[in-house]
This record gives C-alpha cells, sequence and structure tokens, in this order.
C-alpha cells in the first residue's frame, strides 16, 4: 500500500462564517492536503459560537479544532504541525541526494 495507508486520521474541525476569506483559505488549504473536517457554520449555530468562544476566548473565525486542540486563525505553522504536515516534504528533500 502507499503512503497514505500509514497517515493518521485526524478529527478536524473548522469554526467558520460563509463571508470570510480566511475561513475559505483554511478549509482550501485542508482540501489541497487531503485532510477532511467538519465544517461548523457559527454565524448559523449560536451553540457551537459560544462553546468556541467559551474554549478560546476568542469570537473571530476561523477558528479550527485539531484532535482537540485548538487553533486561532489560519495558522499554517500550527496546522502543519498538529496534522503532521511538513515531515513527507522534508524527508523527500533529506532523501534527495546532494551535491
Amino acid at each position: 500500500m502507499g503512503a497514505k495507508s500509514d497517515t493518521k486520521r485526524h478529527r478536524v474541525i473548522v469554526f467558520s462564517t460563509p463571508t470570510c476569506p480566511h475561513c475559505r483559505s483554511a478549509k482550501r488549504y485542508l482540501e489541497q492536503h487531503g485532510i477532511s473536517y467538519v465544517d461548523v457554520d457559527v454565524s448559523r449555530d449560536v451553540s457551537a459560537a459560544r462553546d468556541m468562544v467559551r474554549r478560546t476566548g476568542e469570537q473571530g473565525v476561523p477558528q479550527l479544532e485539531i484532535d482537540g486542540r485548538m487553533v486561532v486563525g489560519f495558522n499554517r505553522v500550527k496546522i502543519d504541525r498538529l496534522l503532521g504536515l511538513g515531515r513527507r516534504s522534508e524527508d523527500a528533500e533529506e532523501a534527495q541526494p546532494t551535491g
């Protein structure tokens, strides 16, 4: 089997609103990396919005929950770290012969 079978399945929730450009960018980024997620529209789900603010103290979106850990904003570095992204490309670079 390919490397996909070794990839850990992550539980990802994106708290967003339909008019938020950063939310669209975050969701597109996840899709480009083959990461499944649940999209929660906090403009329609008051309970989810209240829970999001309770957990982070922040009202802005996007906010992502990755395996129970909250990420406020479209923070690629933190998203990559929590999802284990980037390691594959770093490993590939290390495997390349130099020189």
